[in-house]
């Protein structure tokens, strides 16, 4: 008993037939099979205007808010298409466009470390610490007993500089 038909991963339609293989083409072709070769070849060569966009694509393509952000770096490129080619314009628009959102992060990460440190005013913000160093029997100098801070500095974020 058959069940229903299995799914393959590869469902690709060969157009060429056997005739895509040049042993296939060597051991002899019909009539029928040379006009139909020559037809698929021909069919093959693109127009030199291919690939045609339509005026909607870019509309259907990138939502509103999307078109609002692209649109400074999109002037740039469309003015640059003449003097470099579009691919050179379309490269040079991704660089700019990852530089400034790279510039973007560095400075808001920049902000953020500089203006909202942990200190004893809030309970929140990135605090540093560090943890001792690991040693074992066998380093030189083993039974290190370095102090980094004082008892009455331990643990104050800031309390000691306060104006108050």
């Amino acid at each position: 008993m058959k069940g229903p038909p299995q799914k393959t991963e590869d469902m690709t339609i060969m157009l060429e037939r056997r005739l895509s293989r040049d042993r296939e083409r060597l051991i002899g072709m019909t009539d029928e099979e040379r006009a139909w070769r020559a037809k698929f070849l021909k069919d093959q060569i693109l127009d030199p205007c291919e690939p045609v966009i339509s005026p909607d694509y870019y509309k259907k393509r990138y939502n509103p808010i999307r078109r609002f952000y692209r649109a400074p770096l999109d002037k740039v490129e469309n003015m640059l298409v003449p003097l470099m080619g579009s691919t050179w314009a379309d490269g040079l628009r991704h660089i700019t466009a990852k530089s400034i959102m790279g510039i973007i992060f560095i400075y808001s990460a920049c902000y953020y470390f500089k203006y909202n440190g942990h200190d004893w005013t809030k309970s929140g913000g990135w605090r540093t610490s560090f943890s001792r160093i690991k040693q074992f029997p066998s380093d030189p100098g083993f039974p290190s007993t370095e102090v980094r801070c004082k008892g009455n500095e331990f643990a104050q974020y800031g309390f000691d500089k306060s104006p108050i």
